[in-house]
C-alpha cells in the first residue's frame, strides 16, 4: 500500500504567494511599461503650478502617456524625497512611466515660446540690436536707450571684473561694443528683458575671459580692443597673432597701425566698398589711419570678437614685420618695408586679386 503525503501547508502557502508575486510583478510592468512602443510621436503635456501627485496622472492618463493612473499615483508616492516639477513636457507613448517620471523630477528643458538668437563674430553692436529687435518685441529705440543707460553702465561695471571705466570715454560710440560674446542663445520667449539678453552675454563672456584673467585683468580695454581689430584683420588664430605682433612694432615704433577696419567704424559704414582717401584720412579716435594717430590704439572695440582673435591679442607672434595686406581669397602678405608692401600690393592688383 503507498502512503501519499500531504503537501505542508507551508510550501503550498509560499508557492502560492511567489506566484502572486510573480503575478504582481507582471501586471507591474505591463502597466508602468510604454503605452505604445512603436509611436515616437512628440505629445506636448502641460502640467500648471500647484498640481498633485493624482492631477499629474490623470492629466498623462488623458494623454494617453500611461495605463493606470492608480499605479503611476503609488510609484510616485513610494519614492522619497520625489517632487514633480511643474512645466510644459514633450513626452511619447514609447516612454515607461519610469521615465516619464525622471523627466518630472529633472523638470523640461522645452519650452515652447523659446526664441533662439544668433549674434556672430565680428559683428557690431548694432547688428546684435537688429538680432535682438528681430527676434523680440523690443524697439530699436528701448533696445539702443538700455545699452547706453549711464546708470545701467555702472552697474554692470560693478558687476562684471573686466568692464572698466574704460568703456565710458568720451567718443566712445556703444560702450559694451566688443564686450558681448558671439553664439546662439536660447531665451524663453519674446518678451525677454533687454538686459537679460545683454547680461546673458556678458556671463558668457566671463566664462571665456576667466583663464586669461591673471594677463589681462590691468589691461582689459587693450586686449578686447586688439582682438576687435585682428577678428577682422584675419582670418584663423595664427595670422591673427602675426597681426598683433605688427600692431604691436608700429605702436612701438609710434606708427599709425593703418587698420583700414578701423576707419570703417569710425565712419560706421559697412565693409562692403572701398573708402576714398579723404575719408581713410578723417580725424576720429577709431580710425587708425588718421594722421594724428601715430603710436595709438583706436579708443575702444570695433566689433564682438571670437576667443581666437582674443588669444592672439594675448599671444602676439613676434617678428620684425611691419606691413601686412590680405588679398581677396584670405592669403596674408607680411612685409619688412613699405617698398616691399607697396609691391605686394600692386602683384595683388595685377593678378585681379585685390579684395575691392
Amino acid at each position: 500500500m503507498v502512503v501519499r503525503r500531504r503537501p505542508k501547508p507551508l510550501l503550498i502557502f509560499l508557492v502560492l504567494f511567489g506566484s502572486f508575486l510573480i503575478l504582481l510583478a507582471a501586471i507591474y510592468l505591463f502597466l508602468s511599461g510604454p503605452v505604445d512602443k512603436n509611436n515616437h510621436k512628440d505629445i506636448e503635456v502641460v502640467i500648471p503650478s500647484g498640481t498633485g501627485v493624482s492631477g499629474v496622472a490623470k492629466i498623462l492618463k488623458e494623454k494617453e502617456l500611461i495605463r493606470s493612473e492608480f499605479v503611476f499615483t503609488i510609484t510616485v508616492k513610494t519614492k522619497s524625497h520625489l517632487y514633480l516639477q511643474a512645466s510644459t513636457y514633450l513626452f511619447r507613448q514609447d516612454m515607461s512611466m519610469e521615465e516619464i517620471i525622471d523627466e518630472l523630477m529633472k523638470g523640461s528643458t522645452y519650452h515652447p515660446d523659446a526664441v533662439n538668437i544668433t549674434f556672430k563674430e565680428g559683428e557690431r553692436i548694432t547688428d546684435y540690436v537688429d538680432d535682438i529687435v528681430e527676434n523680440t518685441n523690443h524697439s530699436e529705440e528701448e533696445v539702443l536707450s538700455i545699452i547706453n543707460d549711464r546708470d545701467y553702465l555702472d552697474e554692470l561695471i560693478d558687476k562684471y571684473w573686466f568692464l572698466t571705466d574704460d568703456i565710458l570715454q568720451d567718443g566712445i560710440y556703444y560702450p559694451l561694443d566688443g564686450y558681448l560674446a558671439p553664439d546662439t542663445y536660447q531665451f524663453k520667449n519674446k518678451d525677454v528683458s533687454v538686459s537679460t539678453i545683454i547680461e546673458t552675454m556678458l556671463d558668457e563672456m566671463e566664462k571665456e575671459l576667466e583663464d586669461y584673467r591673471s594677463q589681462i585683468e590691468g589691461n582689459v580695454h587693450y586686449y578686447i580692443t586688439m582682438a576687435s581689430m585682428l577678428e577682422l584683420e584675419g582670418t584663423n588664430t595664427e595670422n591673427r597673432k602675426m597681426i598683433a605682433g605688427i600692431f604691436e612694432n608700429r605702436l612701438n615704433a609710434g606708427m599709425n597701425l593703418g587698420s583700414d577696419v578701423t576707419t570703417y567704424y569710425a565712419l560706421q559704414y559697412p565693409m562692403t566698398s572701398d573708402l576714398t582717401s579723404e575719408q581713410f584720412a578723417t580725424i576720429n579716435p577709431y580710425n587708425t589711419r588718421a594722421s594724428n594717430m601715430g603710436g595709438k590704439m583706436p579708443i575702444g572695440p570695433i566689433c564682438n570678437p571670437t576667443l581666437s582673435s582674443l588669444e592672439a591679442s594675448i599671444e602676439p607672434t613676434d617678428s620684425t614685420y611691419l606691413y601686412f595686406v590680405a588679398d581677396k581669397n584670405g592669403n596674408i602678405y607680411y612685409s619688412n618695408t613699405l617698398a616691399e608692401h607697396d609691391a605686394k600690393v600692386q602683384e595683388i592688383k595685377d593678378k585681379g586679386d585685390w579684395i575691392w
